[in-house]
């Protein structure tokens, strides 16, 4: 079970967000992912608790951010209900879309899952609902996910698998690479591991 700490910054100017302490493990039905977030003085931030089923998709989302939150799964495409602070209004949503993503590196693990890539395989389109912070916005975003490369590098704990993607935001054209070891992120824009007290988990 892979546990450690991410720090999480602003792609553009480096801006530290927050750091989002996490573990995660494949089980009988699929992944789960569960973290707590810090601010960079220490306070509390929110929480991520992300389940997928066997084929990668959603099956439990529940984010908690700036005290909203949003508990989604797939559901007639995504499906989620949004509480305000307060917690007295909720609004429902739904779209035709494959998954959720946001700043958690959780989604990034969890659309490879999705879309298990080869790297002989062209690029794959997936439409996401992004739950943008602070507020947990949605929004639907369409991206672009290609397989690069896979390499195995040499450790303490024996040769670790690494897959390189390449995402283009389809609306906008812009392209990054994201650097995934099984399911953990080792490198993504905005998204720096800073400490993993186990190695990445092995998926069958």
């Amino acid at each position: 079970m892979p546990r450690g700490r991410y720090s999480l910054h602003d792609p553009h100017d480096h801006t530290p967000l927050a750091e989002e302490h996490f573990q995660c493990a494949p089980g009988p039905s699929g992944w789960r992912y569960v973290s707590r977030l810090t601010t960079p003085t220490g306070d509390h931030h929110g929480s991520v608790d992300l389940a997928l089923d066997e084929l990668g998709r959603p099956i439990r989302l529940e984010l908690h951010a700036a005290s909203w939150q949003v508990r989604g799964a797939a559901i007639d495409g995504v499906t989620w209900v949004r509480t305000d602070p307060s917690g007295v209004h909720a609004t429902e949503g739904n779209a035709r879309a494959h998954a959720f993503t946001g700043t958690s590196p959780a989604f990034l693990v969890a659309i490879t899952r999705l879309l298990r890539l080869t790297p002989s395989a062209s690029a794959t389109r997936v439409r996401l609902v992004a739950l943008t912070d602070p507020v947990l916005a949605p929004r639907t975003v369409d991206q672009s996910w290609a397989l690069l490369n896979t390499e195995a590098h040499a450790t303490d704990n024996g040769p670790l698998t690494v897959d390189e993607y390449q995402v283009t935001a389809l609306d906008t054209g812009e392209q990054h690479s994201v650097h995934i070891a099984g399911d953990v992120v080792l490198a993504a824009p905005g998204i720096e591991l800073e400490d993993l007290e186990s190695p990445p988990s092995v998926f069958p």
